[in-house]
C-alpha cells in the first residue's frame, strides 16, 4: 500500500528519500490510543506522567479514536466478549499501524487460564511488541515505544507491512 508517487517511479533514488522522510516523520509522531481493561491502564497513566514523560519519544497525543491513531497499546485482561471490539478499533486505525501488548494479562492471558479470558491478544490481531510484567514497569514500556519507532524507520512506503494475518475471529 504505497503513496502514489512511489508507483509509478518505482525503487529509484527519489523513493528512497521519500522513504527516509516519511519514516523518520512517523518514527518520531506516533499518535498511541490505549486500550486499557485493567491494572495495566493504570501504569500507562505512570507512562503518560511527568516522571518518565512518554512525549520525549513524539509519542504524547493520546488518541482516543482509532482513527486517529497508529499506535494501540492493548493493556489488560481481554475477555472473548471484547475480542470483537478490539478487532474492529483495530481494523479502523489507519495504516501503517502497529501494536503493543503490554502486561501479562494482554500477552498470555496472565493467571486467568479459564473459559472467559482470552490467552493473549495475537489471537485476534497481529502484535508488534510485547512488555512482559505483572504490572510492566514504566521503562519497559517506553522501550517497547522505542523499539516501534526503529521499525518504522527501517519500513519501506512501497510494501505492506502485514501479509494476510489469520486470527481466531477471521473467517
Amino acid at each position: 500500500m504505497g503513496l502514489g508517487v512511489e508507483s509509478k517511479l518505482g525503487d529509484s533514488i527519489v523513493t528512497t528519500r521519500l522513504d527516509h522522510a516519511i519514516n523518520w516523520g512517523r518514527s518520531y509522531s506516533l499518535w498511541p490510543m490505549v486500550f486499557g481493561t485493567a491494572c495495566c491502564g493504570i501504569e500507562f497513566m505512570a507512562v503518560a506522567g511527568s516522571r518518565y514523560d512518554i512525549s520525549r519519544f513524539g509519542a504524547e497525543v493520546v488518541r482516543f479514536s482509532p482513527r486517529q491513531a497508529d499506535l494501540l497499546i492493548v493493556a489488560g485482561t481481554i475477555s472473548y466478549k471484547q475480542a470483537p471490539i478490539l478487532k474492529k478499533i483495530y481494523e479502523q486505525m489507519c495504516e501503517p499501524k502497529w501494536v503493543i501488548s503490554m502486561g501479562a494479562c494482554a500477552c498470555s492471558g496472565g493467571f486467568y487460564d479459564n473459559y472467559t479470558t482470552l490467552q493473549g491478544i495475537d489471537e485476534i490481531i497481529p502484535v508488534d511488541e510485547y512488555v512482559a510484567g505483572c504490572p510492566p514497569r514504566p521503562e519497559a514500556v517506553l522501550d517497547a515505544i522505542m523499539r516501534i519507532q526503529e521499525k518504522a524507520n527501517d519500513e519501506s512506503i512501497l510494501k505492506d507491512r502485514i501479509k494476510e494475518y489469520k486470527g481466531i475471529l477471521d473467517v
